[in-house]
């Protein structure tokens, strides 16, 4: 597939596209941003997950020069998004959950105003065919359904050949096959040196389409890594496997690594817990073979983003 943004690839710098040091922003008594630190990457994309009241969104929200933090330093492509905001707009785009647009604005002409005020950017009419629009823009925006909205949005934010993008939900409300498209839309921006930054409550939208996840809860980023860095660990160093009742785990256990652990949680059901690896692995089939067992099934667990997420913010929910 043609990348969505022709030309040649950006090369990733080595300065952050977005660098947040103690950040502070607080609404009358309550606090909703708390010292927050976040880096992101150039060339990439981030995922800001996190909680309702997490204070990601604020921190998004400041990032793009929509509010003033209380304390701390931010800085987007080197510029402070406040005070700089006049040089900085141009190079980037922001795709926002809801507002932005006029409720009476045909949606063929949202895009082309938009379109207009960039030097050099992509052809409205090709963005509304690739994203499934081209048979809206003549509606206005009120009578777009959600999704079409939510499309009509993105191509807004991409449409000026942004450096960076900020995507808020760039999904939410999507069928599968809109949401499939956004995905291929967003892997096309990276291939083409462009950051994106985006909040997504899709646990596998992050980890698709993450190279670096930032989870915040608190109004801190209690966690920071890719997908495979977060995952580690936990139930990733859980290998089952099936057979007879009542084998004899000390054996295996004399053959396992040191701090390695066996347990038969329900009969015929096996459980090892260590650092599982392709060694560990052919350690329990060797056991296995060498005491006649024929394991009927032997499965590696292993961690997702949700687990991860759940782990680190609670599962309680927020109102």
């Amino acid at each position: 597939m043609h990348s969505v943004l022709p030309g040649e690839p950006r090369t990733p710098g080595e300065e952050p596209a977005v660098t947040v040091r103690g950040l502070v922003k607080k609404y009358g008594a309550k606090t909703a941003v708390d010292g927050l630190d976040l880096t992101v990457a150039r060339g990439g994309v981030t995922a800001v997950l996190g909680p309702n009241g997490a204070g990601k969104t604020t921190t998004i929200e400041t990032c793009e020069g929509y509010r003033r933090p209380d304390a701390g330093t931010v800085r987007v492509l080197g510029l402070d998004p406040v005070a700089d905001s006049a040089a900085l707009r141009p190079r980037i785009g922001v795709m926002l959950q809801s507002g932005g647009i006029y409720a009476g604005a045909r949606a063929g002409e949202m895009l082309r105003h938009v379109a207009a005020l960039h030097a050099h950017p992509l052809d409205p009419a090709a963005l509304t065919e690739r994203l499934g629009l081209g048979d809206c823009g003549r509606t206005p925006y009120r009578r777009l359904s959600g999704g079409q909205q939510q499309r009509l949005s993105l191509a807004m934010a991409v449409v000026g050949r942004p450096e960076l993008v900020f995507l808020d939900e760039p999904t939410a409300g999507l069928d599968p096959q809109a949401r499939r498209a956004t995905w291929e839309l967003v892997r096309e921006l990276r291939a083409d040196g462009v950051t994106v930054v985006l909040t997504t409550h899709y646990m596998e939208e992050a980890e698709q389409l993450a190279d670096d996840v930032a989870i915040v809860d608190g109004g801190r980023v209690v966690a920071q890594g890719s997908p495979e860095e977060l995952c580690r660990g936990g139930a990733e160093n859980t290998l089952r496997f099936t057979g007879r009742p009542g084998l004899d785990l000390a054996s295996l256990l004399k053959a396992l690594p040191a701090g390695s652990a066996a347990g038969e949680p329900v009969p015929g059901s096996y459980r090892v817990d260590g650092t599982v690896d392709p060694q560990l692995l052919a350690t329990v089939t060797a056991w296995c073979a060498q005491h006649g067992v024929m394991p009927d099934r032997i499965t590696v667990e292993r961690h997702t983003l949700e687990d991860v997420f759940l782990e680190l913010t609670g599962k309680e929910l927020r109102p």
